[in-house]
């Protein structure tokens, strides 16, 4: 347990959710002025005293993720100049996420660069939530906790009973994270293979697993373009049952994203609140949970120096 005082703080990207997540730890966000000057320069000052305190910072780095992110490191730098005792860091949506490998020659391993920046600008310990490549830990050389909005979004599915339902994973790369998902609510597992054509679509020739006659709640973790709503029509002629539900942790949400929605065999699309959703995007088949338990409850563990296991491996049951 940590005999140090509890901070809690945020930048501009996503300040509801950080005040939802004070709310439930009791507590007040420190105040921070963060000011853009005309020239586009973020300037970042510490309303108080912070000296020996242990901080946690909220900042997603979604869009505007450059302006997010260069926001984050300079409070990062405003707190260790501060000498405060440690600062961890809670990125609900980590930048850069999906460049995490060199695809190709000269390619930049961009989340490397963003993991890197944060490390040496003085976190003292990282959280993320359902990152797109689990490797991604291994950027840092300091304590990652690496969350999953699982206990979450499984959680609205127990409400609504699809006892007929198959969890589908959208492709082979979050077979890990569909199966968990399966676990929890004691359903069956599907996978969908694809292949990328000569023409540099990427198409559905496979679909393994009890999928005939059930409803399928697909799970990935970011959606940004849409394109795996269009991909319920490979579910449905594989025997599959319509309206499909789909159940995505980060809302990034591109305009083509929302037209896709229209589509009469999706029922809903479930995120969370990582990202914030605007107006303009809600659409009325988008349901957006709060991710608010779930961080506070992992800083109240980190503080009373309790276990991250439940929460890392989805196991705990939000109230």
């Amino acid at each position: 347990m940590s005999y140090h005082e509890m901070r809690l703080c945020t930048g501009r990207a996503n300040e509801p959710l950080a005040r939802a997540v004070a709310h439930r730890l009791n507590q007040g966000l420190l105040p921070v002025t963060i000011t853009t000057f005309p020239d586009s320069e973020i300037h970042v000052l510490i309303e108080g005293l912070v000296r020996h305190q242990d901080i946690y910072l909220i900042q997603p780095c979604s869009d505007p993720v450059n302006d997010n992110l260069m926001e984050l490191l300079l409070m990062l730098d405003a707190f260790r100049r501060a000498s405060v005792h440690a600062i961890n860091v809670l990125v609900p949506y980590f930048p850069y996420a999906r460049q995490d490998r060199m695809a190709r020659g000269r390619e930049a391993i961009s989340a490397k660069v963003a993991a890197r920046m944060i490390q040496q600008m003085g976190a003292t310990r990282v959280v993320y939530v359902d990152i797109h490549t689990k490797a991604t830990q291994g950027f840092f050389d300091i304590p990652v906790d690496p969350l999953t909005a699982l206990p979450v979004l499984a959680a609205y599915f127990q409400h609504l009973d699809l006892g007929d339902a198959t969890i589908v994973s959208p492709d082979v790369g979050r077979a890990w994270l569909a199966n968990r998902y399966a676990k929890l609510l004691d359903l069956p597992l599907a996978v969908m293979y694809k292949r990328r054509t000569e023409e540099g679509t990427v198409e559905v020739v496979d679909v393994a697993g009890d999928i005939a006659g059930r409803t399928p709640i697909i799970i990935d973790d970011i959606i940004a373009s849409g394109s795996v709503l269009t991909q319920v029509s490979a579910l449905i002629k594989a025997g599959a049952r319509s309206p499909a539900y789909l159940a995505i942790t980060h809302p990034v949400l591109l305009p083509s994203a929302l037209d896709r929605l229209e589509d009469d065999r999706i029922a809903q699309l479930i995120v969370t609140d990582t990202i914030p959703v605007p107006e303009e995007k809600r659409h009325p088949k988008l349901q957006v949970l709060s991710i608010a338990p779930l961080l506070a409850e992992a800083i109240r563990r980190i503080h009373e120096g309790d276990t991250m296991g439940p929460l890392v491996e989805g196991t705990w049951q939000p109230e």
